[in-house]
C-alpha cells in the first residue's frame, strides 16, 4: 500500500479539529483565506440511490443542491445495472462490454484460476482487470493534476500503472462522516498538493435496499445518513470557501425481491453442465466442455419470468455480450423475480435487488450537479450514465479518452 495512503481514524480527528466540526472558529486561517483560483471536482456516489428517495422528506442537503444546480429527470445506468460495472462506466465513459468490468464477479481465460470478486481482495487490486480502460483519476494524474478517491471501484489498483495521489481501501465501517472528513482533510493541504479531482462512495443505502428492500423505513434512514454527511461536506467547503464542482450520481436503482419469485436453474438443466459464474437479477452460466448443446436446448425456450440468450444474440440496445468476460449464456430475470442455481439460494434471496434491463424505471439513477460551472434550478431529460465522463473530462479540463457518451445531453445545464 502506498506511504501517503489514508488512515482514516486519524485523518477523520485531524479534520474535525481543523474544521471545527465544520463551522470553524472565526479566527481560522481557512476562514481568512478565499480559495478563489480552487475549485475542485467532487464527485459524489450514493449506491443504490432511486432519484424517488429525494421526496421522502429526509434529504434537504441533496434537494438543495438539486434546487441550486442542475438534476436530471433520470439517469440511465448501463447494463447490467449493478456496481462495480456501473462505476467504472462512470469514470471512463464506457459501457461494461468496452471497459471490461462486465459483472461484480467474472472470469478471463486470460487470468487462469481467479475469478473475479468485490470480495477478493487480490483480484480488486490485480490491475489486469481494469486495465482495458483509463478511469478520470489515472488521466488526470498522468496530465500533474492530483487526485482524492475516498473509495470507488478500481481506485486500488495501479491502472496502467498509475495511482491516485490519495486513496483509501474500501472499508465499509469507515462512516459517511469519516469519508467527508478525508476528503475535506484532503483539501486543507498546500496549494501544489491538493486533489483536483476527488470522489466519495457512500453504501449504506445500497445495503438498506438489499437487506430490507426498498419501500422500508431502513432506506429511508440511510438517505437521511448520508444525506447528514453531503450537509457537512457542503457546510465545509463553505467554511473554507472553496467553491467546488459537485456532482451526484447513483449507480443504479432498486426493486424489491422476494425467495418467492425466484427460477431455481437446477430445476432447467443439470447442475453437471454448467457453472454458474454470476447470479441474481440475471445471471451468467458457462457451459462445461461437451455441454454446449445441452445448456442451449435447456435454456434457450421459453420461460416465465426469464429470457436467456447465448452471448451473440443479446438484444443489441443492451451493448453487451461481446466482451470475452461475459459468459456463454446470459439469462435476465423480469424485475422483481431472481435467477438462483438452487432452492437454497433462493432461500437466502435478498429483499432487494438491481442488475435488471437498464431502462426500466426500478432501475433508474440519481444525477445532481451544483457549483459554479452550473446553472441555477435546471432539470435535464434523462440520459444515460456513459455522459456523465464527458462531462467531468470538460469540468477538469482533461483531455478526454474515446468514449461511448458525448457532453450534448448535459451541455444545456452549464454556465458555459
Amino acid at each position: 500500500m502506498k506511504k501517503n495512503c489514508v488512515k482514516i481514524v486519524a485523518y477523520s480527528l485531524l479534520s474535525l479539529a481543523m474544521a471545527g466540526c465544520v463551522s470553524p472558529h472565526p479566527d481560522a486561517p481557512m476562514i481568512q483565506t478565499a480559495n478563489s483560483s480552487y475549485h475542485p471536482v467532487i464527485l459524489i456516489s450514493i449506491d443504490g440511490f432511486k432519484p424517488e428517495y429525494l421526496g421522502r422528506g429526509v434529504t434537504p442537503a441533496l434537494n438543495a443542491l438539486a434546487a441550486e444546480g442542475a438534476r436530471a429527470e433520470n439517469m440511465r445506468p448501463s447494463f447490467p445495472s449493478i456496481t462495480f460495472p456501473n462505476h467504472y462506466t462512470l469514470v471512463t465513459g464506457l459501457r461494461p462490454d468496452h471497459h471490461g468490468i462486465v459483472a461484480n464477479t467474472m472470469d478471463d481465460q486470460n487470468i487462469a484460476g481467479v475469478r473475479f470478486k468485490m470480495s477478493n481482495k487480490s483480484a480488486v487490486l490485480d490491475r489486469r482487470w481494469w486495465d482495458q480502460a483509463e478511469p478520470v483519476w489515472v488521466t488526470a494524474e498522468k496530465n500533474k493534476i492530483k487526485t482524492g478517491i475516498m473509495f470507488w471501484p478500481g481506485s486500488e489498483a495501479a491502472i496502467h500503472g498509475v495511482r491516485p495521489s490519495e486513496y483509501s481501501a474500501f472499508d465499509e465501517t469507515v462512516t459517511p462522516v469519516a469519508r467527508v472528513d478525508t476528503v475535506l482533510h484532503w483539501m486543507d493541504k498546500h496549494a501544489d498538493s491538493r486533489p483536483g479531482f476527488l470522489t466519495i462512495y457512500f453504501d449504506q443505502v445500497d445495503h438498506a435496499g438489499h437487506d430490507f428492500g426498498p419501500d422500508t423505513k431502513e432506506v429511508t434512514d440511510a438517505a437521511a445518513t448520508v444525506d447528514a454527511a453531503i450537509a457537512r461536506l457542503t457546510e465545509g467547503l463553505r467554511a473554507r470557501r472553496i467553491a467546488a464542482n459537485i456532482v451526484i450520481v447513483s449507480d443504479h436503482g432498486m426493486a424489491a425481491t422476494s425467495s418467492e419469485r425466484t427460477i431455481l436453474l437446477d430445476q432447467l438443466a443439470s447442475p453437471a453442465s454448467y457453472d454458474v459464474v454470476v447470479y441474481g437479477s440475471y445471471a451468467g452460466i458457462e457451459p462445461k466442455a461437451g455441454q454446449e448443446e445441452n445448456v442451449a436446448k435447456a435454456l434457450l425456450k421459453a420461460h416465465e419470468h426469464m429470457q436467456c440468450w447465448k452471448k451473440e444474440d443479446i438484444p443489441a440496445r443492451y451493448q453487451y455480450g461481446k466482451n470475452p468476460r461475459v459468459p456463454r449464456f446470459v439469462c435476465l430475470a423480469d424485475v422483481g423475480w431472481l435467477v438462483v442455481p438452487d432452492a437454497r439460494a433462493a432461500g437466502k434471496a435478498n429483499k432487494g435487488a438491481h442488475g435488471y434491463d437498464n431502462l426500466s424505471q426500478e432501475m433508474q439513477a440519481l444525477f445532481i450537479a451544483q457549483g459554479p460551472a452550473f446553472k441555477k434550478a435546471t432539470v435535464l431529460p434523462a440520459f444515460d450514465n456513459v455522459d456523465v465522463y464527458s462531462l467531468l473530462m470538460k469540468l477538469t479540463g482533461l483531455p478526454a479518452q474515446p468514449s461511448d457518451g458525448t457532453i450534448d445531453a448535459i451541455q444545456p445545464a452549464l454556465v458555459q
